[in-house]
């Protein structure tokens, strides 16, 4: 048995263009986010997709039953694939990820989605601590425009830093071809 899995983070209809939470470069990442799943799915490989549903008062996104708290119809849930709906940026609290993993005998996670400095960020780091080998593909990850102290920080500066910051330390982080 393979010891990998996919882990699909929050590709969700609120980060696309009409979306609620905009993101830039969200279709390009899950363009590249289906290639993985494609190359999973035909390697038999379990995919674990992702879905964010806000239970916070006052949540500007991903609230339930609206269209944007839906998986992108690019990347839709399959037959096969195991939903995990969560609550927080970090994939695994209050989830029963760890435990799905666990009753797969995975031990090698690759991760995809958005956004990259916030869900990504947080679950990669999660899956390093809770001792999982991790890669995450860069180029199937999106994120937005920041702003700290007055100052706008790009897109791709902000991805830029979160990869960065990550490599090395928490994942492996390449580019899918």
């Amino acid at each position: 048995m393979n010891n990998r899995a996919m882990i699909v983070v929050d590709i969700q209809n609120d980060y696309f263009p009409g979306g609620a939470n905009e993101l830039v470069g969200s279709t390009e990442a899950a363009a590249v986010a289906v290639e993985v799943k494609r190359h999973f799915k035909e390697s038999g490989l379990p995919v674990m997709m992702i879905q964010h549903v806000a239970i916070r008062p006052g949540a500007p996104f991903f609230l339930p039953n609206t269209e944007g708290v839906e998986i992108h119809e690019s990347i839709a849930v399959e037959d096969g694939d195991h939903l995990v709906v969560k609550h927080y940026p970090n994939s695994f609290r209050e989830t029963n990820l760890l435990e799905l993993l666990k009753s797969l005998d995975v031990s090698e996670l690759t991760v995809v989605g958005m956004m990259t400095h916030m869900c990504i960020d947080t679950t990669v780091r999660a899956a390093a601590d809770l001792g999982f080998k991790v890669e995450l593909i860069g180029n199937a990850c999106a994120t937005k425009d920041l702003e700290h102290d007055g100052r706008k920080v790009a897109a791709a500066d902000v991805h830029a830093a979160f990869l960065a910051a990550i490599d090395g330390s928490f994942a492996t982080v390449r580019n899918w071809n």
